[in-house]
């Protein structure tokens, strides 16, 4: 076995709109071939609509119903549904059910540090006033090769 980690091994991070964001696998587990993540997050999370200019992404919303956009086209995403986006590919989401659960995988790795830099690890106390403001999103973004184009959809 390459790599294991259990749950209870797992960085969570708190994410958009108190949602969570597990690092399931990172770059350094993975030879920097892989990130794997886990939303879990509620109805309205979304990020601003975007694209990333490194790595191609997969997500499988495995729980919950979703609004995706990507490039000018919108669809919904219903459980167990799964996108491929290649990098350069514009594109959103909106979770639309009450919660969701959602798996992202991201090669090649990297993409953790974005959410490591705007994220807070949830094994640590959380500061007064905690919150990811718009400029901390985008600083982390320029640093990991994402591009914002606009505000949430």
């Amino acid at each position: 076995m390459a790599y294991l980690a259990q749950p209870e091994e797992q960085q969570k991070l708190e994410w958009l709109d108190g949602g969570q964001f597990a690092v399931l696998l990172d770059s350094t587990a993975t030879d920097g071939q892989l990130t794997v993540g886990r939303f879990s997050v509620a109805r309205g999370e979304a990020p601003p609509y975007h694209m990333h200019t490194r790595e191609d992404e997969i997500f499988m919303l495995v729980k919950g119903t979703a609004l995706l956009w990507s490039d000018d086209q919108e669809m919904e995403l219903s459980e167990g549904g799964i996108v491929y986006l290649p990098k350069n590919v514009p594109h959103g989401y909106r979770i639309t059910s009450d919660t969701a659960d959602l798996l992202m995988i991201c090669t090649p790795g990297g993409i953790e540090g974005m959410f490591r830099h705007v994220g807070r690890d949830m094994s640590t106390a959380r500061p007064d006033g905690f919150e990811i403001s718009k400029e901390r999103m985008a600083e982390a973004a320029d640093m990991y090769g994402q591009i914002i184009l606009g505000p949430p959809r």
